[in-house]
């Protein structure tokens, strides 16, 4: 477990109360996934950055040009516009993401919140860990397009597998919503260390009825890699679109 005050370096009483909230999103969306809650927590008198890593509509690059490495870097530049150690959540694949940044960064960040994310160990990469959940349901309905460089979830899949616990009106809109996710960062191993990305303290918020990431194969990376705390939101993949409370709450709390 990490030693949070190694790294609470602020002089500001206020900053180290109420650090900055950084989100950032997985595989096959961009950062307008966290908006209704960044609005909650924005009202709660949090200051919030949200990401959009690059390679989509807000960020468009050559998928050739993509990396995990570039996506570690475009977080890293987001928390160097930060004052203190912030809070940094990744969803999903940003699991790994986030992990990358708390390796080159450790001093940067407050408390890590994986939220029913991949929580890596050194040399894990999505696909690595996703070839060992084996109920997750994702895998018949994603293909890889080589040519283009890029992971394609069918159409016709992506409202159950996503918001299997979402109202109508959403399941309707949500394929429209889902983007096609540049192939190469899901394909490579992320490097962590005991010194670094071990340090920072972490929390996981779990997702119960997940279909991407099942509960089983949460409980058991969390198992392997011990966190702080951990919170159960009965949601299925998307949170911050199906519990929206919920899931400003469990970040919220995060540093407590």
């Amino acid at each position: 477990m990490s030693n949070v005050s190694s790294i609470e370096t602020t002089n500001d009483a206020n900053i180290a109360e109420k650090p900055t909230i950084v989100l950032v999103h997985g595989a096959f969306s961009n950062g307008h996934v966290w908006g209704y809650v960044a609005g909650k927590l924005q009202a709660q008198g949090r200051t919030v950055v949200t990401v959009d890593l690059p390679g989509r509509p807000g960020a468009p690059m050559a998928t050739d040009q993509i990396s995990l490495d570039l996506y570690r870097d475009t977080v890293v530049q987001a928390l160097n516009g930060v004052s203190g150690p912030a809070i940094l959540v990744g969803h999903s694949f940003a699991g790994i993401v986030i992990a990358a940044v708390a390796e080159q960064v450790p001093e940067k960040i407050r408390t890590l919140v994986f939220v029913a994310a991949y929580l890596p160990q050194d040399g894990d990469s999505l696909l690595s860990l996703a070839q060992q959940d084996h109920d997750a349901k994702i895998g018949p309905q994603l293909t890889i397009d080589k040519a283009r460089g890029i992971a394609v979830v069918d159409y016709a899949a992506r409202a159950e597998l996503f918001v299997n616990d979402g109202p109508a009106p959403l399941k309707a809109k949500l394929p429209d919503l889902i983007l096609d996710e540049p192939a190469a960062p899901l394909v490579t191993p992320v490097h962590v260390t005991d010194e670094r990305f071990g340090r920072v303290d972490r929390i996981y918020v779990h997702t119960g009825v997940d279909q991407v990431i099942s509960p089983a194969f949460q409980a058991e990376m969390v198992a392997r890699t011990p966190v702080r705390k951990t919170v159960s939101l009965r949601t299925g993949h998307l949170p911050f679109l199906t519990d929206v409370d919920g899931m400003a709450q469990a970040i919220d709390n995060a540093a407590d």
